[in-house]
């Protein structure tokens, strides 16, 4: 039970690595608030979470959006009376070269996985302050330090996740806030069910461990750096890549 009592907030939580953290965190004793734009998948999940005894609440949330970040956050606090925990897991891909990705699906990339971050933050710290303290992890990707074809906006983002988190961490170590990136290798989740199998055999291929990774995997990861386990961890890019970024 290494998180029993702490409110955690996951978004992104309906689904894929999202759905893996939540139910993780909820198995170790986590208070959860399940941060999600889609109702359905992210409901069910708080039914099952409730059924096996644990704590959840659905907050149907844009993570683009100040003021839906700011419930989020609140409803942890009216909830459970405080926030330790904020996993910015919610994500999007994006395809494209500089001259071929439409300005509108830049700027959705960029909201989605970067500007999140920044507004479910920015609402969190000040509620970790007052606590006394917390951890915010960030799901970044192998693509926040290497580049690749035609994913110009993609990499571009998760290299600035990498960026904002080290930022956050100096800025707040000093409130006891600790901030960590975990970047994952390619896993299995619905963001790759549009890959051919020749695309994924060749995936698979650029990690050393010969597969994609797997949800639970990651959400492991998570949890090592949202527990006192990784007390003496801030403002680090932890990768869960089976060994892409040994290649």
């Amino acid at each position: 039970m290494r998180l029993k009592g702490r409110a955690a907030v996951v978004t992104g939580a309906g689904q894929g690595i999202g759905a893996a953290i939540a139910r993780l965190f909820a198995e170790e004793g986590a208070r959860l608030i399940l941060a999600d734009m889609r109702s359905g998948p992210a409901k069910d999940l708080e039914a099952d979470i409730r059924s096996g005894g644990g704590e959840a609440l659905f907050v149907k949330t844009d993570v683009t959006s100040d003021g839906d970040c700011r419930r989020m956050v609140d409803a942890a606090v009216a909830s459970y009376g405080g926030l330790d925990v904020l996993v910015n897991n919610a994500g999007i891909a994006g395809k494209g070269t500089v001259t071929e990705i439409a300005e509108e699906s830049w700027d959705r990339v960029m909201a989605v996985n970067l500007k999140s971050i920044f507004l479910a933050s920015r609402h969190a710290v000040p509620h970790m302050e007052r606590g006394g303290g917390g951890s915010i992890v960030c799901i970044a990707s192998v693509a926040g330090v290497t580049g690749e074809k035609g994913q110009v906006a993609y990499n571009t983002s998760k290299h600035g996740v990498i960026g904002l988190v080290r930022c956050m961490a100096f800025d707040h170590a000093a409130a006891n806030i600790r901030v960590n990136a975990v970047c994952p290798g390619a896993t299995e989740t619905p963001l790759l069910s549009p890959l051919t199998e020749e695309r994924r055999t060749r995936l698979e291929g650029m990690h050393l461990m010969g597969r994609l990774g797997r949800p639970e995997e990651i959400a492991r990861a998570v949890l090592h750096l949202a527990s006192d386990e990784s007390s003496f961890t801030t403002g680090a890019a932890y990768f869960v890549d089976g060994g892409y970024t040994a290649i």
